[in-house]
């Protein structure tokens, strides 16, 4: 009988550094049977809805994301079934039409804000981290992310973070780093723990391979 994959959550708020920790993680795995899978991906289609409600949508709010159609395609890839990863569209506000085909893998990295909210996306993990970052640190980040990246103003980036994003964190995201079997301070920069992930997540790949 062929283990099942191993599915690793990577959890922290918008400039945490769990998209480092988590390409740190898949670089050290690189060209063995590895994917990732990013929440981000998910949010749900709103092609029924026009234009200007769209622009409402709160991006950091839990029922932003079809945590359903996540949960199905983890179901699907850890037996070993391939799935149609959905693509976001942020500029229309809602989900593309274009899809990317995803191969199963041995290893499977879920990343993103809200991935330990949902009780039925947990008990899918072998292993759930939290990257936890001074807030300072993590609205720096976004600034300067959102500004070069995506060509926001100052005052947008920082109206955004006071009324939406820093309650949504304080609301949904801290309160699922009680469900973390493992917290990270700092993101991709502190190495030490990123290594005994590393570490631990071949340790459970050895123990798969002899049932």
């Amino acid at each position: 009988m062929q283990p099942k994959p191993v599915v690793i959550g990577v959890a922290g708020g918008s400039g945490s550094g769990k998209t480092s920790v988590t390409k740190a993680i898949f670089d050290h795995f690189k060209g063995h049977s590895i994917l990732m899978l990013e929440q981000d991906y998910y949010y749900k289609d709103q092609s029924h809805l026009p234009f200007e409600e769209r622009l409402k949508t709160n991006y950091d709010h839990p029922l932003a994301f079809d945590t359903e159609l996540l949960i199905s395609h983890i179901q699907k890839l850890l037996n070993y079934e391939s799935v149609e990863k959905p693509v976001y569209n942020y500029a229309m506000h809602t989900r593309s039409e274009e899809t990317i085909l995803v191969e199963p893998k041995d290893v499977i990295i879920v990343e993103g804000i809200l991935i330990l909210e949902d009780e039925g996306l947990r008990n899918l993990m072998d292993m759930k981290l939290f990257v936890d970052t001074d807030a300072d640190l993590r609205i720096i980040r976004r600034l300067m992310r959102d500004i070069k990246e995506r060509g926001r103003s100052i005052d947008s980036v920082i109206e955004q973070y006071v009324n939406v994003v820093r309650p949504m964190h304080n609301q949904f995201i801290e309160p699922t780093k009680r469900y973390a079997d493992v917290i990270i301070p700092e993101g991709g920069h502190n190495h030490v723990a990123i290594d005994l992930m590393v570490t631990k997540i071949q340790t459970i790949l050895e123990q798969k391979s002899l049932l």
